[in-house]
């Protein structure tokens, strides 16, 4: 059996009332690596979704940031982020959402990404389009780099790798309108599909950051790839690129110089 949009709808709405509820308190703060945090929200939001999850789908298989791999079929595979953007949260900046995707038989099908401050629900079913609060949205029109607005991401080990996109970021910046950097790469993504941003690309993330932001800039009409232009951003050694069409080809150029 498989879940519907609407179902992932209430997964996500449901996460998000708690990570809502819990923002403005003291958070308990614990350290995956020296900057990679981790809260009591993140295991709440979490403990909630998978119980539901496993409860009517069981046997399925299950990716979870804070849980890792919950073993199943793997004809049936969802992607969990409880919290995306944990750092933020923890020092209550009000960028984070939910992130939840399913796939069937290795294709994403469906994905939702809900920002609970904003009461922002970004949706997409394969081959129905994406929405945000049920209105369609397609990606911008942005057909050269200098006329475009892109967002990025680093990755935590920053300080200790050679892929730490500092380059990318100031190259990027100097051919643009500007590269933010927002804290959570599942509404970065979602907000390419909005057209808020014309592209956005990340060189090392996990399977739960990407998948439902991915799916939705897919069905909005955006181009998503890894940054070496094949089609597969989920798969290990991870990386994407989703941008307006009309910008796509000039940012995968300039990463892959």
């Amino acid at each position: 059996m498989k879940p519907t949009l609407s179902y992932l709808e209430s997964l996500a709405r449901g996460a998000g009332a708690i990570l809502r509820e819990g923002y403005n308190r003291e958070h308990q703060v614990n350290y995956k690596g020296v900057i990679d945090l981790v809260t009591e929200a993140d295991h709440q939001s979490e403990a909630f979704l998978l119980g539901e999850a496993q409860r009517d789908f069981p046997g399925h298989r299950i990716f979870s940031e804070e849980a890792g791999v919950i073993h199943g079929n793997d004809e049936h595979i969802w992607y969990i982020d409880p919290l995306d953007g944990t750092v933020n949260y923890a020092h209550h900046v009000p960028i984070f959402s939910v992130s939840i995707a399913y796939a069937s038989r290795g294709r994403l099908e469906l994905g939702v990404v809900y920002d609970p401050l904003r009461d922002e629900i970004f949706t997409a079913e394969r081959g129905k389009g994406a929405a945000l609060n049920g209105k369609p949205i397609h990606v911008s029109a942005a057909d050269a780099l200098q006329k475009s607005l892109l967002v990025t991401g680093f990755p935590y080990d920053a300080w200790d790798t050679e892929h730490d996109n500092f380059a990318n970021f100031v190259k990027f910046a100097k051919m643009t309108q500007g590269v933010r950097r927002l804290g959570s790469a599942a509404l970065d993504l979602c907000y390419v599909a909005a057209g808020r941003f014309d592209g956005f690309w990340e060189l090392a993330l996990k399977p739960w950051d990407v998948a439902a932001g991915g799916l939705i800039c897919e069905e909005a009409g955006a181009l998503v790839t890894n940054v070496s232009g094949g089609e597969d951003y989920i798969s290990p050694p991870q990386s994407i690129l989703a941008a307006a069409p009309g910008i796509h080809g000039s940012m995968l150029r300039e990463l892959q110089r």
